[in-house]
């Protein structure tokens, strides 16, 4: 029989964080491809997005760079709690 191996609480932290990271790198990654579409179509280049103006274009901007901000402070924080031994 193979030896059985305990997962301890680092390692089970350490596979959550980077999970969490994966998905709120996931999310800012959606975002911001809304807004190179949302940009795109303000230019008047051809794209698969709804209308936007120029200034609904700058509210999804601003949206994004929050949401930015907000999840690159989890993923520090969430990759700080992995790290713990």
């Amino acid at each position: 029989m193979a030896d059985e191996k305990k997962l301890s609480m680092g390692e089970i932290r350490k596979t959550i964080a980077t999970a969490l990271g994966v998905a709120f790198g996931l999310v800012i990654g959606l975002l911001w491809n809304n807004v190179v579409l949302a940009g795109l179509k303000v230019l008047k280049i051809k794209v698969d997005a709804a209308e936007f103006t120029a200034t609904s274009w700058a509210y999804l901007v601003i949206t994004a760079v929050v949401i930015t901000v907000v999840m690159v402070i989890l993923i520090i924080l969430v990759s700080r709690w992995g790290n713990k031994k």
